[in-house]
């Protein structure tokens, strides 16, 4: 098994006829799935998402994948092919289109759907290429084929992508559920064709990797969900993730059987689903969606209401209503149905949520205490089926942390790929197949963009550091008028802290050691403002730790008298 080394230089340029590899996001890592192909001096994109950020990251809305290695070669782009409409798939395209407008985007018509919903509010109208299950399209020397996989979304592809060098197979996200609500099941007769012509290279969905055995088919939620429908007193509300529309099928067809009527609460939710709707991928009995203020008219035992804020988040629909800062008011007797994954690192949202729904009297549903949840993604039974049927060269697999990662490689190598042909590689690894053989040859920068509010790539590790230490330590400013001849201090500098906690007196030990730190620097000959300031900075940042344990963020100004 080859693994990335930190100490990998920058790649070598691609020999003649070869295929580049690189994921600039969505290895070791749940999110921002983003996969460069380079191929006779094109370049080929699988996918361009975000990730959502972790409580280390305060102020942060998305992170983006670091467009860095392609910026200078964006003309180079034949294609942004899609493979579902997931936000960790889609979520970045507003962001590349703003440095290229045209590049054509390609997928299937819901994930489309979804991107154009979203484009619009960035004002952007895109190229788009709208392909289906079976459709084989080449853009530049690239010769795309696309198969029908499931997931917990429709329309969801995997893409066979011929070239010279080879044949690669990107799964997408998938899982091999049989009994699908839409019957449209991955199509394992195509897994095993491409497999019979040769899969020079297999890209495959990790989430699931360490999960034994096969992941549930989405239809053995209809009784967990119908016995909600059946025995709750009052009203249901449920919360999914705004584009699970097989999930949310299943809710409207539980509710339509005992006589209940949906709304739709949530912008995201109320725009999919109307989508969704549109398209034909939902399929609503006349008569069942009604506006919210309908449903205030109908007797609690006949409301459904469907929101989002399934992962705890703030603004959401259900964090809202579990805070008392929305105008559905949950009370006694409501049952809250949470239809939905612990995504990781959101645990504590959810359970805060949780919480606070239950402190106001409702019963809540959730996949802790009754099966109302199915993952997307397939376990490593699916994983090793897939392995035996398309018996590929080469292995690397994507869309994962590295515990997902290493144990989807295990799975490969147990079905027979010998382990120096399986590469596990993290972001901005380069991966290169060259004569039928994938080997990590060098690494391009990979990093975190972050955006906050309108800024992108504003904020940096630097800045969320000193977030952290504002939040942890708190701020002191120090204020020092000085005299620009002797260096001494004018008068008694003047101290405004925040966060650090401090009484009147809390700052005269530092004077004299201020008064020192500048004395020091005159004797030296330091007259320039800037460095006297980092110097003050350091002084009362040791003394602040000496005396108090603490490492506030140090301001230091210094006027001159």
């Amino acid at each position: 098994m080859s693994h990335p080394h930190p100490e990998l230089k920058a790649a070598p340029p691609l020999p003649e006829g070869g295929l580049r590899v690189i994921a600039l996001g969505g290895l070791g890592e749940i999110g921002r799935n983003m996969t460069v192909f380079e191929h006779d001096s094109k370049l080929l994109i699988v996918d361009c998402g975000v990730l959502f950020p972790e409580e280390t990251q305060p102020g942060v809305d998305v992170i983006l994948p670091d467009f860095t290695s392609i910026r200078d070669r964006l003309d180079d782009v034949v294609a942004v092919v899609l493979t579902h409409g997931h936000e960790d798939h889609i979520g970045g395209v507003p962001y590349l289109l703003r440095e290229r407008s045209d590049i054509p985007v390609v997928g299937s018509k819901l994930t489309l759907a979804f991107l154009e919903a979203k484009l619009k509010e960035h004002g952007i109208r895109p190229r788009t290429v709208r392909v289906r299950e079976g459709d084989r399209r080449g853009f530049g020397p690239f010769d795309c084929e696309f198969v029908a996989v499931n997931h917990s979304i429709p329309d969801s592809l995997a893409v066979a992508i011929r070239t010279r060098a080879g044949m690669v197979l990107h799964t997408g996200d998938f899982k091999m559920d049989q009994f699908p609500l839409d019957d449209r099941i991955t199509d394992l007769r195509a897994f095993a064709r491409l497999g019979e012509e040769g899969v020079d290279l297999f890209l495959t969905d990790s989430t699931n990797a360490e999960v034994p055995g096969f992941t549930t088919s989405e239809r053995e939620l209809n009784p967990a969900i119908e016995q909600v429908m059946r025995t709750a007193p009052r009203r249901v509300i449920v919360s999914s993730f705004a584009s699970h529309v097989h999930r949310i099928q299943q809710v409207l067809d539980a509710a339509h059987q005992h006589g209940r009527k949906v709304a739709f609460v949530g912008r995201s939710m109320v725009r999919n689903m109307g989508i969704a709707r549109d398209l034909g991928y939902l399929k609503v009995p006349s008569g069942l969606v009604v506006s919210t203020k309908e449903l205030e008219k109908l007797p609690d035992h006949k409301v459904t209401l469907v929101c989002t804020g399934s992962q705890g988040e703030p603004m959401a629909a259900l964090s809202r209503m579990a805070n008392r800062d929305h105008v559905i008011r949950v009370g006694k007797g409501d049952t809250v149905l949470l239809a939905s994954s612990l995504i990781p690192g959101n645990e504590n949202a959810i359970y805060r949520v949780i919480n606070g729904l239950t402190r106001w009297g409702a019963h809540v549903v959730h996949k802790g205490n009754a099966k109302v949840h199915v993952s997307g993604h397939a376990s490593a039974g699916e994983l090793v089926y897939c392995y035996n049927i398309v018996k590929p060269r080469n292995v690397m697999p994507v869309h994962g942390e590295w515990r997902h990662l290493r144990a989807n490689a295990d799975l490969a190598i147990r079905t027979g790929v010998a382990p120096d042909r399986v590469v596990i590689a993290e972001d901005g690894v380069v991966v290169d197949l060259v004569d039928g053989r994938a080997s990590i040859t060098g690494k391009v920068p990979a990093g975190n963009v972050y955006v906050d509010g309108m800024e992108v790539g504003g904020a940096t590790e630097a800045s969320l550091k000193d977030r952290l230490t504002l939040a942890a330590e708190g701020v002191v400013t120090v204020v020092a008028i000085v005299d620009a001849d002797t260096g001494a201090l004018a008068e008694a500098p003047d101290f405004l802290a925040r966060g650090f906690v401090h009484d009147d007196a809390t700052f005269e030990p530092v004077i004299p050691v201020i008064e020192k730190t500048l004395a020091t620097a005159a004797e030296e000959g330091v007259g320039d403002a800037r460095q006297l300031e980092q110097l003050l900075a350091r002084a009362v940042a040791n003394w602040a730790f000496r005396t108090h344990r603490r490492k506030p963020l140090i301001i230091p100004v210094i006027i001159d008298a």
